[in-house]
């Protein structure tokens, strides 16, 4: 009795899991089946396509590391829970229409690092449920109008390191809830702009390693919910029009290596939410001052790896929650307190790899050295010789006064500068100071304002003031004002202009040919003028050569008239012939008229 009951309970077992066998489907050959997890692992197996019989019940199915070229048509029906097929590191090549076709549960696709040149409008038909798309490292060269239509609940694409050329403007057609984008490494040479806008949802672009040297107007327009957008590595980018992140909503933003030249500051005013920007390994030289206030609430920049040679005075001011600067490996001597609006709140600087030199400019960095973070840095001086390579921790508060210090401004040549002279005549005022650091020369116009590098009165690179060509009411007093980090000097230079009579003519050209100006010393005056030109060399060459031009215009004008006239000489008609009949006479009979005639008439 016993051995039947336990006959009977062997034949229903097996019958039970040959049932269950039948229902589910069987492991295919060469995958491994984990029943408990529902998972399919059928990676590295050597396999040529993509086998069948896999159980209904399954979740996850790893078909990566074959050699797979091919998905057919409904190639995974009847897998209704199917959540994450991966298949990636296949030659796959060729996906035919509806291949995923029945699998709506399907929440991750991997096909990664194929052969894929276009994906054919229709291959994820069926995928509404899908989450997350990988298509990277394939050979993709176009985004076809719709071909993602379908996924609707598509979240994060994957489309780099592909040949991509093209994205049409409707590719993106139907992702109303895609997140984040990824396109790295193609061959776009443009900002695929419309096809972007259709993604009204993105919250995170990441654009890397491509050849589009121009952002655009309207770039990401559109685009209100993104606020996180990377641009790295794009070395023909040089040129970041005013509006071209209007409309954004950024918080985070990232330029980084590639060939900027300066901060874009007019495209940045926008972004009123931003709190982190990168704009590192860029060629950029200066931070000017007072342009960010508009980027209230930042809090982290990073300008690492560049060129910059100096940050200006009020360079953040207004940023009240600044904390974190990163301006590593550049050409900063110096980094004044000044450039902030409030060092207390700084969390977090980055100065090592700059030639630092260590005066009194830095001496607020340096008694700040124990609460602020170098990030596992340490800024090491570069000058002066006593303190060359050592680092600020390495400085006792004893020494710091004694160390850190500076020599205030001071003008070499005070001798007092007086120009009288005609309109018309080029002055020039000397400015030369020394000091520790080399002070920067600003001149004061006799109207108060201060006077640029560029125009008739112009500071020159070394100092020296330049009045070219000086009017009447340039007279006035000019002021010098030289200063560093420990103190200003200054000096007044007088200018008195004397107006030219109307009827007054000069000579252009002497015996010689033209004239240079000639310096010469005013009495009591260390001021050079120069004669003037009444005109220059430029105006004369462009006047000389205006009226050579008009005058071939105007004979090529009547050669053009005569030609056109002789043409038509030939079709016009000089002479005219009239035949007549004569009437016949008042007393005649009622015979015929007499016999006709013809004459010729000349026509003018």
């Amino acid at each position: 009795m016993f051995v039947e009951s336990v006959v009977r309970w062997l034949v229903w077992s097996v019958l039970l899991q040959f049932g269950l066998c039948v229902s589910a489907g069987s492991c295919p050959p060469r995958c491994v089946c984990r029943p408990e997890a529902r998972e399919l692992i059928c990676s590295g197996k050597h396999l040529n396509l993509v086998p069948e019989g896999f159980p209904s019940d399954a979740k996850c199915l790893d078909l990566s590391h074959n050699k797979i070229k091919t998905v057919g048509r409904r190639q995974f029906w009847g897998l209704l829970q199917l959540q994450d097929l991966d298949l990636s590191d296949n030659l796959i090549s060729m996906i035919e229409v509806e291949a995923f076709q029945g699998l709506q549960n399907l929440r991750t696709l991997r096909l990664k690092n194929n052969r894929l040149k276009i994906i054919p409008v229709g291959v994820f038909s069926g995928l509404s449920g899908l989450r997350f798309l990988d298509l990277s490292q394939n050979e993709i060269l176009v985004f076809l109008d719709y071909t993602f239509k379908e996924m609707t609940s598509l979240q994060r694409l994957q489309a780099e390191e592909n040949d991509l050329v093209f994205i049409s403007q409707r590719a993106f057609f139907g992702l109303h809830n895609l997140q984040e984008l990824n396109i790295d490494r193609s061959n776009l040479t443009s900002v695929p702009t419309e096809a972007l806008s259709q993604l009204q949802s993105l919250t995170r672009l990441r654009m890397l390693r491509l050849t589009i040297s121009t952002l655009p107007n309207n770039a990401f327009r559109r685009l209100h919910r993104l606020r996180s957008l990377h641009i790295t590595n794009w070395p023909a980018l040089d040129t970041v029009a005013s509006n071209s992140l209007i409309g954004l909503n950024l918080t985070s933003l990232v330029i980084s290596s590639c060939n900027l030249s300066a901060i874009p500051y007019p495209a940045l005013r926008h972004l009123v939410y931003l709190r982190f920007l990168d704009l590192s390994y860029n060629p950029i030289t200066v931070i000017q001052g007072n342009m960010l206030g508009d980027l209230l609430r930042l809090q982290e920049l990073h300008l690492a790896g560049g060129g910059l040679l100096r940050i200006e005075p009020a360079a953040f001011r207004g940023l009240s929650y600044f904390r974190m600067l990163n301006v590593t490996s550049n050409q900063l001597s110096t980094l004044e307190e000044s450039i902030f609006h409030s060092v207390g709140n700084l969390q977090v600087l980055r100065l090592d790899g700059n030639p630092l030199a260590c005066d009194c400019r830095l001496l607020w960095v340096v008694r700040r050295r124990l609460r602020l973070n170098f990030d596992g840095h340490q800024p090491t001086c570069s000058s002066p010789d006593m303190v060359r390579q050592r680092e600020f921790r390495d400085f006792s508060e004893k020494e710091l006064p004694r160390l850190f210090t500076c020599r205030p401004a001071r003008i070499m040549d005070r001798r007092p500068q007086e120009a009288r002279v005609e309109e018309g005549t080029t002055v020039l005022f000397s400015c030369k100071a020394d000091g520790d650091p080399f002070p920067t020369i600003t001149w004061m116009s006799s109207h108060k304002n201060v006077v640029s590098p560029t125009g008739r009165i112009r500071v020159l690179p070394n100092g020296t003031l330049e009045v070219r060509f000086a009017q009447v009411q340039d007279s006035g007093t000019y002021h010098c004002l030289a200063g560093n980090a420990a103190g200003n000097d200054s000096l007044s230079v007088g200018l008195y202009v004397k107006g030219v009579p109307r009827n007054r003519t000069v000579s252009l050209f002497s015996d010689e040919g033209w004239t240079e100006p000639t310096n010469l010393q005013a009495s009591n005056s260390s001021a050079h003028m120069a004669k003037p030109y009444p005109f220059d060399a430029k105006t004369l060459i462009i006047a000389t050569t205006m009226g050579f031009l008009s005058f071939l215009s105007s004979v090529a004008i009547c050669f053009v008239f005569m030609f056109f006239w002789s043409q038509s000489k030939g079709q016009i008609k000089h002479t005219a012939t009239i035949d007549f009949v004569p009437r016949s006479s008042m007393g005649g009979g009622g015979g015929d008229g007499g016999e006709g005639g013809r004459f010729t008439m000349k026509l003018i």
